[in-house]
């Protein structure tokens, strides 16, 4: 049950795929039965390993490789090699897909090969050691491995945490009863109960104890896990892992936008079917500028990663969306033309098989690094999403984090805080930037019989739309500025670039649709609080054009004068840009000394229940090593000497020798040789000498206190090498000794009242006698 729970935590990896449940129980099972067979027959090291690596071979092709197996369970030289590979291979492969994960061995190895190493070592520890602790470490280490090699989703968090913790419990707890009985039977064999009344008690009592303390770890857990788990975003290892591909070689989508206009305006890029009216199909989404053009930036909010499982792009779908297909025709590129928000994707390549394809879940975008071909054709289960209009106006915007933006011309800033003036919602200010261009606007593509207007969307171009005497463009310029402007007040945004028809278009809305190079749109989208990314257009309606030019009166032009060349100039002293971006987070990058921040944040929190386990014997080790230090510095000599004997006698009852307590020195060293012969000279010599030095005339030297004290060590150091490492072990973080001088202490307490109690009885017993023979005497 503990390391099912360890196993649990993959489910979101996968996506929940009953393939990995499979996997992971599957090779508890057969850890387990490894570890029996160890056990039982007492097998080494070196065959303990022969005989897992035997097994995980033979069983990993039915429960990790059942894709590549003969039959889904006959190891095949497919899977065995996948099983081989896996070991070191597929903890990479793993982090750097996109989840979910898909069910190929690739990946499964991954939960199989964890848990069946962590039941063969917990298994080999709870049936060989008589401590059960030990099986606990692996427990853990599985548990935290499911974390760490996670998502940012948290799984059932307060359940399983607290089922851990009181599992954990229980067992440990079932495991000392079981070791207590027996030890009990071997020391009072033949010997009955006499005091059934008291067995039952006690039995009461520890089942009681067990019960409150059970309760309070699972009150802990169930109270910490919210205050771990309330962080909006959980950083695990894939966070931290920058997979394939490196964007920065790839050009910018919206680089091509004028060339479809003008080249292939009425080349069919491709076909799609099952698109609703008014329905987009969207390219690429670009949130990073650098004064030249705009780009997708692959360290924003969610980078590009392979996908796994190319049947599931964010979430496995639940039937609900609508089904829309697409057949690439002219279109080329590596970008896949998709539709926001697609819970699946199933691409068939021309050329033959699947390639890699790469997906960023934030933005919707995914990527074909060998290139979208001809013929190629792929399905999307689409859940298109409907904005409230009442939630909208009244939603802030949300919390995501965007690249810090280069080279802004400064009449960004002055447009956008004029235009937005004293706009007070969210709401208010994009429609502000919005209705501004669009009235303000004059649509030119800049094609043959239309006004003059320069393509791409560099600072220099965005500087002449907005500071020009009328500004004159297209999608590409002003889905630009919008964005550059809403950036400059803080409100996350984007542009994006892809197709759609036109609203009064007569095949909007029809079953199947051919999208053609003047199908081409760039538009703008806004990040709200619960709503996600909010779509915008600030292009201006297509009639909406320029004004025609006002007649100039001939001007005769005068000859030329060569003019003198402008002095010098120094150049001016700019100052510094010390204005904050209110969505810079452009340090992050190659920050190594953040990833490694992360990294031991996650092992912190994973290493809590390490903590809490390893506290109480850091605590034991610290009162025995002050307990040590106080019998042999504190009190008179003879208090030293028997404070000697004392740590012999602790030291036994800690590597489990029955100690009489009420028994004499001498009676307790002919004990101690029976349970440790190796010693049995020293211990014998150490009880004469303690009774010498206790019963004798006078107070021992300093120096027989030290040379007794050598002794001591001598047969301390005697009595531990006698038994195993761990068994030494186990003596160390025991309690057992510290529990018999806090018996001890009390059953002395006792004694002192109980003598306090007579002697003031027999005092006021005399006080009376006293009392009645001074009145007789007064009689008398």
């Amino acid at each position: 049950m503990l390391l099912g729970l360890g196993v649990l935590g993959f489910g979101p990896t996968f996506g929940h795929d009953p393939h990995y449940l499979l996997a992971g129980f599957g090779a508890i099972v057969i850890g387990l039965a490894v570890a029996a067979a160890g056990a039982h027959w007492r097998l080494g090291l070196v065959t303990m390993i022969g005989l897992a690596f035997a097994v995980y071979m033979i069983f990993g092709s039915a429960l990790a490789a059942s894709s590549t197996a003969i039959m889904g369970f006959i190891p095949s030289l497919a899977s065995l090699r996948g099983l081989l590979l896996g070991i070191m291979l597929s903890w990479k492969q793993l982090l750097t897909l996109a989840p979910p994960v898909g069910i190929s061995v690739e990946v499964m190895v991954v939960p199989y090969l964890s848990a069946f190493v962590a039941a063969v070592v917990a298994g080999t520890l709870a049936w060989r050691l008589r401590s059960a602790y030990w099986a606990m470490i692996p427990v853990i280490v599985l548990f935290i491995t499911a974390i760490l090699f996670g998502t940012a989703q948290v799984f059932l968090p307060v359940l399983r945490g607290s089922l851990l913790s009181i599992a954990a419990i229980a067992w440990l707890a079932y495991r000392h009863e079981m070791r207590r009985r027996e030890n009990a039977g071997s020391i009072s064999a033949n010997q009955q109960v006499h005091d059934a009344s008291g067995a039952r008690t006690s039995l009461l009592r520890r089942i009681g104890l067990a019960a409150g303390v059970i309760l309070v770890a699972g009150a802990v857990t169930m109270a910490a896990a919210p205050a771990l788990t309330s962080s909006a975003s959980r950083e695990v290892l894939r966070d931290t892992v920058i997979p394939p591909p490196d964007l920065h070689d790839l050009p910018s989508p919206l680089t091509k936008f004028r060339d479809y206009v003008k080249n292939e305006k009425e080349t069919v890029l491709f076909d799609v079917t099952g698109l609703p009216k008014n329905g987009r199909v969207r390219v690429a989404a670009m949130d990073n500028y650098n004064g030249v053009v705009f780009n997708v930036d692959p360290n924003s909010s969610a980078s590009f990663s392979p996908i796994g499982d190319p049947s599931a792009l964010g979430s496995a779908s639940d039937g609900g969306g609508t089904g829309v297909d697409l057949v690439i025709d002219g279109y080329q590129g590596v970008w896949i033309p998709s539709v926001s928000v697609a819970n699946s994707l199933r691409y068939q390549s021309a050329s033959g098989p699947t390639p890699t394809l790469y997906l960023n879940k934030d933005s919707g975008s995914a990527l074909n690094l060998d290139g979208v071909a001809k013929g190629d054709s792929y399905s999307m289960d689409v859940a298109f999403p409907s904005v409230d209009g009442n939630k909208l106006a009244g939603s802030d915007f949300g919390s995501v984090r965007l690249p810090k933006l280069e080279n802004v011309p400064a009449v960004v800033g002055t447009k956008a805080n004029d235009i937005v003036g004293e706009a007070d919602t969210p709401l208010k200010k994009v429609q502000a930037l919005e209705g501004a261009l669009q009235r303000e606007g004059k649509f030119s593509n800049g094609l043959e019989g239309q006004t003059p207007s320069n393509s791409g969307h560099s600072a220099a171009r965005v500087t002449k739309l907005l500071s020009g005497k009328e500004m004159v463009g297209d999608d590409e310029q002003y889905a630009t500025a919008m964005v550059l402007m809403a950036r400059h007040l803080g409100i996350p945004a984007r542009v994006v670039m892809g197709f759609y028809l036109d609203e009064k278009d007569p095949n909007n809305g029809a079953p199947s649709i051919k999208m053609k190079g003047s199908d081409v749109h760039a538009w703008v989208e806004v990040n709200f609080s619960g709503l996600g990314w909010v779509p915008f257009n600030p292009t201006p309606d297509k009639d909406h054009v320029p004004n025609p030019p006002e007649p100039q009166n001939a001007s005769k032009p005068k000859p030329q004068v060569l003019q003198p060349p402008p002095p010098p100039q120094e150049p001016a002293d700019l100052p510094p840009d010390s204005a904050p971006d209110a969505l810079d987070t452009d340090g992050k990058k190659n920050n190594q000394a953040g990833i490694l921040g992360q990294i031991l944040m996650i092992i912190g929190v994973a290493a809590i229940p390490l903590i809490i386990i390893a506290l109480p014997l850091v605590l034991i080790v610290a009162l025995k090593t002050r307990r040590r230090k106080k019998r042999q510095t504190q009190g008179l000599p003879t208090d030293r000497v028997s404070g000697g004997w004392s740590e012999v006698l602790s030291l036994a009852t800690d590597l489990g020798a029955g100690m009489d307590t009420n028994g004499t020195r001498r009676e307790s060293a002919v004990l101690l040789n029976d349970a440790f012969p190796a010693s049995s000279t020293t211990t014998a010599l150490l009880a004469e000498r303690a009774d010498a030095a206790i019963f004798g005339p006078g107070q021992p030297s300093e120096e027989q206190v030290a040379m007794y004290w050598q002794n001591v060590e001598h047969s301390v150091k005697g009595m531990s090498e006698s038994v195993g490492f761990w068994k030494r072990q186990r003596a160390r973080f025991s309690p057992r000794s510290l529990l018999a001088d806090a018996q001890a202490r009390a059953r002395r307490k006792a004694l002192t009242r109980d003598a306090q109690g007579q002697e003031q009885s027999w005092r006021s017993r005399g006080v009376a006698l006293s009392s009645k023979l001074s009145q007789l005497f007064k009689k008398s």
